[in-house]
């Protein structure tokens, strides 16, 4: 492969467990957040800091840098829980810029500048191998009775709190999940591109990673990864089609979004299932959504 090849690779990587931490938060559970460059920001920077301050290892930094974020998520989880929808957002969105802003102004942080010089450690092997440990272990809590708390949580609280489940503690822990997951990611990012300052932490790119998670489908594992491919990838194949191309790609990739969204909204594999049942043909199974009585009889 070539380095160009590489980079694709590598960085279509880091943005697969980054949004699938994401997915979690929003898709699974149903908390609409904005602010996911922020715990991304933060994996980035500790890593780093860890790195080239204390000397650590990289994979010691990065677990470091990863638990980071699980604790700023858990400092967000905490005055977020009673707010739902638009307010969330808001909220998660307030943090995210919080996270900016403290990079901004802080000596250690290096300001406007960043942080240079960060060891190169990441590897293509090592971003597939987090990648599918990511995709796996989030699958298998999604399988598991916790995994399906999350899930009441998100088509009917009301009902999940009237059926006895800690709708409180099932947010809180979405959201450190999915901010240990951009954490990871964040690290990745640090010691693969090994310059890293402010910007990372901005409002687009909180953006960027919630249109992966609608584009796949919000509540599916496999459409947040075939998102994420698709965002990741199609810009810079439209870089190598012609120069024309290259200079409009961002409008084109921009219209595809819009067509496909138009002509399929809940995203490539939103609202599919792929368990058998008893008794049950597979093909009836497509599209079908548990409910939260459904999930709560289980």
């Amino acid at each position: 492969m070539s380095a160009y090849q590489q980079q694709i690779l590598i960085l279509t990587g880091i943005n697969v467990i980054s949004a699938l931490g994401l997915s979690l938060i929003s898709g699974f559970t149903g908390q609409l957040s904005l602010g996911h460059a922020g715990f991304f920001g933060v994996g980035a920077y500790i890593s780093a800091l860890l790195t080239t301050k204390a000397q650590l290892p990289f994979a010691l930094a990065l677990v470091v840098g990863a638990f980071s974020a699980g604790l700023a998520g858990l400092v967000v989880g905490f005055p977020t829980l009673r707010l739902k929808g638009d307010y969330l957002a808001i909220a998660t969105l307030g943090f995210g810029e919080i996270m900016r802003v403290l990079a901004l102004n802080l000596k250690i942080t290096g300001g406007p500048v960043g942080i240079r010089g960060i060891p190169h450690s990441t590897w293509p092997s090592t971003v597939i191998l987090l990648a599918v440990l990511a995709y796996l272990l989030l699958k298998k809590l999604i399988d598991s009775h916790v995994g399906k708390t999350f899930i009441a949580v998100r088509e009917d609280e009301t009902a999940a709190e009237a059926m006895g489940l800690d709708t409180a503690r099932v947010k809180i822990s979405a959201f450190v999940i999915g901010a240990i997951y951009a954490g990871v990611a964040g690290g990745l990012y640090a010691h693969y591109i090994r310059y890293i300052n402010p910007s990372i932490l901005g409002f687009m790119k909180s953006i960027e990673i919630l249109c992966m998670v609608v584009l796949g489908g919000m509540g599916s594992l496999p459409g947040t990864v075939a998102g994420t491919v698709i965002l990741t990838v199609t810009p810079e194949l439209l870089r190598s089609v012609s120069p024309l191309i290259s200079q409009y790609r961002q409008v084109i990739y921009g219209v595809l979004l819009i067509v496909l969204m138009l002509c399929r909204p809940q995203g490539l594999f939103g609202g599919a299932t792929y368990k058998r049942e008893r008794h049950v043909p597979a093909w009836k199974l497509w599209g079908r959504r548990e409910s939260a009585n459904d999930i709560a009889q289980r």
